[in-house]
C-alpha cells in the first residue's frame, strides 16, 4: 500500500493487471485508496498474486482443516489441492486440531505446496495451545494471541482473520440482550469468552496498533473478522451485528494510515431481502474496503445442500458489490466435509462469481461461455466437456447413455427431436 501511496508499481500489481485485463495504474489507485488488496506476505513467493476489491473479477475462497475429532493431515492437504484445482483463489487452513503440532504440520504443509493465498484464524492455535499448556480457553493471555500471529507470520501466511470488533462493551450487550443463535463463529466465542471470563477489553482491539505494527513488518493483509456474524436468518442485521462492523469501519481507516492492507468480513446467515441493505452499509461504513462474506446463507433449512443455499447468496451480494465469497460445502453445519464435497463447494461458488462477473464485466468474463456455446451450436461433445466447469462429471454424465467416441450428434435427452440438430437440418434442405 505504501508503494502505491508513493505512485509507485509491484510486480504483484502488474501481475493483476494483466489477469484482470486492466490497466496497471487502476490497480495501483485501487491498493492506494485501500479499495483493492493483493495479498502475499513478504516472506513467501506466489506463483499468481490476486487483486480483491473494487474493479477486480469477484474471487472465491476455499476453507480445510482439522479437528479435535478427525485429524489426517495428507487428507487436508489434498483438499488444499482439489480446492485450487476447481478455481478456488484462495485458501484458508482452519485446523483447531488435534494436538498443536498437527495443526503446525498441516499449515506448513499447505505453504509449502499449494501456491495460492493462505490465511489462518491464528486464534485457533492459541486456543489449542492455551488447551494442552494451561487446561482452558479462557485461560491464554495478551502474549499467547500476539505470539502466535507473529509466528504465523514468519511463516508465509498471506492473510489473517483477526476478530478486532469482538470488543467488552458489545459482548456484555450480548449477555444482556441474547440472541437466538448466540455467537457461531468460533474465534468471536473464544474471545467474548475469554472478555467475560476476565473483565478486560479484547486484545487485539486495545493493541491494534501494535497487530498494525507486525502487519507492516510482514506485510501480511488483515480480514477483520465479524464474530458477531448472524448464525441464523433470524440473527440478521441485528444490533450486535452493526456494532461491530461500526467499530470495524473505525478499524480500517486505522489501518489504511499505517498502509497496511485490509478486508471487512461480512455475515453468513441473511434473508434474501436484506443482503443487498448489507453490502451497501458495510460499503458506505468501511469506504469502499473490499467486502468478503460467508456465503451468505439465505435460508437455515437445508442442511446438506448448503453449497446451493450459498451460491443463490453469493450471486445476491456480488450483484450488490460483494468482492470477495467464501464456500459452503455440502457438509456446512454437519460435519467435516470431503474431498468430494470441497470440490462441490468451489465449484457451486465459482459458479456464482462467474455469474456475478458476467453480469459486472460482460465480455472479459463471458468468453468462456462463448467458446461453450460454440461447441453446442456444433453439436461438438468433445469441446462441451472441455469447457466444463467440471469435465470429468460432464464426461461421466455425458456417457451414461452415449458412446461419446461414436461422434453421435445428440444426446439422450432428446435424441432424434433434438431442436438444434431438427433446425440444421430443415435450413440444410432449403439450400
Amino acid at each position: 500500500m505504501k508503494i502505491a501511496k508513493e505512485g509507485n508499481i509491484s510486480e504483484e500489481m502488474e501481475k493483476v493487471a494483466k489477469y484482470e485485463q486492466v490497466d496497471v495504474e487502476f490497480v495501483r489507485r485501487g491498493v492506494a485508496s485501500g479499495r483493492i488488496i493483493v495479498p502475499k506476505s513478504n516472506h513467501r513467493q506466489l506463483e499468481k498474486p490476486i487483486g480483491i476489491g473494487k474493479g477486480m473479477l469477484v474471487k472465491v475462497n476455499a476453507n480445510i482443516g482439522s479437528s479435535k475429532k478427525n485429524c489426517d493431515i495428507q487428507g487436508e492437504l489434498e483438499k488444499a489441492k482439489i480446492a485450487v484445482k476447481f478455481g478456488a483463489d484462495t485458501v484458508m487452513d482452519l485446523s483447531t486440531g488435534i494436538t498443536e503440532e498437527d495443526v503446525k504440520t498441516i499449515r506448513k504443509n499447505i505453504l509449502s505446496e499449494v501456491k495460492v493465498p493462505l490465511g489462518t484464524v491464528p486464534i485457533y492455535q492459541t486456543a489449542l495451545r492455551s488447551l494442552e499448556k494451561k487446561g482452558a480457553i479462557i485461560h491464554m493471555d495478551e502474549d499467547d494471541l500476539f505470539n502466535v500471529v507473529e509466528e504465523q507470520a514468519k511463516e508465509g501466511v498471506d492473510f489473517f482473520t483477526i476478530h478486532v470488533g469482538v470488543t467488552k462493551e458489545i459482548v456484555n450487550y450480548l449477555k444482556d440482550h441474547p440472541r437466538m443463535m448466540g455467537v457461531v463463529s468460533r474465534g468471536g466465542t473464544f474471545l467474548a469468552a475469554w472478555i467475560l471470563e476476565n473483565g478486560i477489553e479484547n486484545p487485539f482491539n486495545r493493541r491494534y496498533d501494535y497487530l498494525l505494527e507486525m502487519a507492516k513488518e510482514y506485510d501480511f493483509t488483515l480480514s477483520l473478522g465479524d464474530g458477531m456474524r448472524p448464525g441464523c436468518i433470524f440473527d440478521s442485521t441485528d444490533y450486535v451485528q452493526i456494532q461491530e462492523l461500526l467499530e470495524i469501519s473505525k478499524l480500517v481507516k486505522r489501518a489504511w494510515k499505517e498502509n497496511v492492507q485490509v478486508m471487512v468480513e461480512g455475515p453468513g446467515h441473511i434473508p434474501a431481502n436484506e443482503i443487498e441493505r448489507n453490502v451497501k452499509m458495510q460499503k458506505s461504513l468501511c469506504d469502499e474496503a473490499p467486502f468478503y462474506v460467508l456465503g451468505p446463507l439465505v435460508t437455515d433449512i437445508a442442511p446438506g445442500y448448503d453449497d446451493i443455499v450459498s451460491a443463490i447468496g453469493g450471486v445476491i451480494a456480488g450483484l450488490a458489490g460483494v468482492d470477495y465469497l467464501c464456500y459452503v460445502t455440502p457438509s456446512e453445519h454437519l460435519s467435516l466435509p470431503t474431498l468430494e464435497e470441497v470440490k462441490r463447494g468451489v465449484i457451486c461458488s465459482k459458479i456464482a462469481a462467474h455469474a456475478v462477473n458476467i453480469a459486472r464485466y460482460g465480455k472479459k468474463a463471458s468468453e468462456w461461455d462463448f467458446k461453450m456455446d460454440i461447441a453446442r451450436n456444433d453439436l461438438d461433445w468433445n469441446e462441451m466437456i472441455k469447457q466444463s466447469i467440471d469435465p470429468e462429471l460432464a464426461r461421466e454424465k455425458h456417457q451414461r447413455y452415449n458412446n461419446i467416441s461414436d461422434e453421435e450428434e445428440v444426446c439422450s435427452m432428446c435424441g432424434e427431436f433434438c431442436a438444434i440438430k431438427l433446425l440444421k437440418d430443415a435450413i440444410s434442405k432449403q439450400k
